[in-house]
């Protein structure tokens, strides 16, 4: 069923792009939906930490040969000609090297494994307290020398605005494939950035996307609200060694720098929403972005199974 049919006049609970100056609203959605009774798939004080913080950093969750594996299969990708011919990825602005690939979950047999795997999407169940399936997923590579940033944004912002996904009930998976040092580039994320929805300036372009996967200049945060939270929660670089997950609700506001060191960052990027979290028609006056980009057609709940299994 289409989105437009599920739901056509769903309420707008976080409007943005309206016109309005940037601000900083209070979240009206939980964080963690799990039940205080049910077990977490991991310690609790992970649990309070992602309660508290927003995100939570997973070290050593996949072990070499898995990460081998997914490096193998990167590089397949990133050099792959039918992948460069699909549409489905974005270059960098200028290089043209590859930025993203968009659809790995259904394009690739190992990629599709480990979305599944239990050791992310039984988190993702438990926090959204729901069955979930896959909103969106990417491969980010980050190359040496030239591979630009990301600018601050809030996901959520995006897909409720752009792509219709009514509440934050989502959140997002970073398996790091590379090393993340201090110097090329790693996720930056605010701390309790994701307790205030920052409504964002302006108003959505005809076919936004094919500019902001790029570089994003619509549904980023005013410098006053990127001042307030980072005046109250600072800012934190996640780094550390492939294999990692970086685990991070969908309105942590987070972004990256470019990286100028001769050591490339890249991640495979998953996106679980819940399914009842489904979307909708966007919240803004355009049409819905590309199912490569936004999952609207046939959504259906992960099948949990473990990545290398055949």
């Amino acid at each position: 069923m289409q989105a437009e049919e599920r739901n056509s006049a769903a309420k707008d609970y976080y409007p943005s792009r309206k016109g309005e100056k940037g601000k900083l609203v209070e979240r009206v959605d939980p964080v963690v939906y799990a039940d205080e009774l049910d077990a977490p798939p991991v310690s609790k004080e992970l649990i309070a930490d992602y309660q508290r913080s927003g995100f939570m950093i997973l070290e050593d969750v996949f072990c070499e040969k898995e990460v081998q594996a997914m490096q193998q299969e990167l590089e397949k990708l990133r050099h792959s000609q039918a992948v460069k011919d699909s549409g489905e990825a974005i270059t960098e602005p200028g290089s043209g090297d590859i930025r993203s690939i968009f659809r790995v979950h259904q394009n690739s047999g190992l990629f599709r494994r480990l979305a599944s795997d239990f050791r992310l999407a039984d988190i993702a169940r438990y926090l959204l307290n729901d069955e979930v399936y896959i909103h969106q997923s990417r491969l980010n590579y980050k190359p040496g020398f030239r591979g630009k940033e990301f600018y601050w944004h809030s996901d959520f912002e995006t897909w409720h605005v752009e792509d219709g996904m009514p509440r934050m009930r989502a959140l997002s998976m970073s398996i790091t494939l590379t090393e993340n040092h201090e110097y090329n580039g790693p996720l930056m994320l605010i701390p309790g950035s994701h307790k205030e929805y920052a409504v964002c300036e302006g108003y959505t372009p005809e076919n936004h996307h094919t500019a902001s996967l790029k570089k994003q200049e619509y549904g980023v945060p005013s410098d006053n609200c990127l001042q307030q939270m980072a005046a109250t929660g600072g800012i934190v670089t996640a780094t550390g060694k492939p294999g990692s997950v970086i685990i991070f609700d969908c309105n942590t506001m987070h972004g990256s720098n470019g990286n100028i060191s001769p050591y490339p960052r890249s991640n495979v990027f998953f996106v679980y929403n819940a399914l009842s979290n489904s979307v909708v028609s966007p919240f803004c006056e355009q049409p819905p972005r590309p199912e490569y980009i936004c999952s609207r057609e046939d959504i259906e709940p992960l099948k949990v199974q473990g990545m290398l299994q055949d």
